[in-house]
């Protein structure tokens, strides 16, 4: 019996998603959250044969939750769930060691099917959102992440420099190569960007 866990932060589908699965003979539903937090609280105290992650929820997004899973070296396999074809989402979610990362609006056999395939250990990526990835590669560097995520947070050079012990020239720097390479006109508009693409 495959022991499964569901997060997922629309009651409705997460209802529907567990009551479909539950109908598969040789399948259980075991635990289900409708935040990230609370899902990576459950899996380790349950300690499911297979996640099925929404990519976007409360607290904490799918694939911090997976990445944290990672990190802990938890034996549940996680297959990430999503309606949004963004490159950098599909890079992290690889990075994070995900087996499985798909399209929400597939239907309930494909997603068994595509269970029953990670359990034996193979890794099941959608092709469409593999092409947009493909298609679309994060042009940053990680420090340059890095530093467009503090911007985004609203720091000033000044509390950037302090937080990662470079100069402001260096910051300022930095700041200009990624207006560059994103072809945005200032950080707001940078960092605006790289979220909608999941590069941040």
């Amino acid at each position: 019996m495959i022991r499964l866990f569901i997060a997922e932060d629309q009651r409705m589908l997460l209802g529907a998603l567990g009551s479909l699965l539950d109908m598969e003979p040789d399948m259980k539903v075991i635990g289900q959250a409708m935040n990230g937090e609370e899902a990576l609280r459950e899996i380790h105290r349950l300690q499911p044969d297979v996640c099925l992650m929404d990519i976007e929820m409360p607290v904490l997004s799918g694939l911090e939750v997976a990445e944290e899973l990672a990190r802990s070296a938890s034996p549940a396999k996680v297959i990430i769930l999503t309606t949004f074809a963004r490159p950098g989402y599909f890079e992290r979610a690889v990075k994070s060691g995900v087996h499985g990362y798909l399209l929400k609006d597939g239907d309930i056999a494909e997603l068994a099917d595509t269970i029953r395939q990670v359990i034996t250990g193979k890794r099941v990526f959608s092709p469409e959102l593999t092409f947009h990835a493909i298609r679309e590669e994060n042009p940053l560097t990680p420090k340059e992440q890095e530093i467009l995520r503090l911007a985004a947070l609203g720091k000033t050079t000044k509390q950037i420099t302090s937080e990662l012990y470079l100069s402001s020239g260096t910051i300022r720097n930095y700041i200009s190569e990624i207006l560059q390479k994103l072809g945005a006109n200032n950080r707001t508009e940078a960092a605006k960007i790289a979220a909608e693409k999941g590069w941040l």
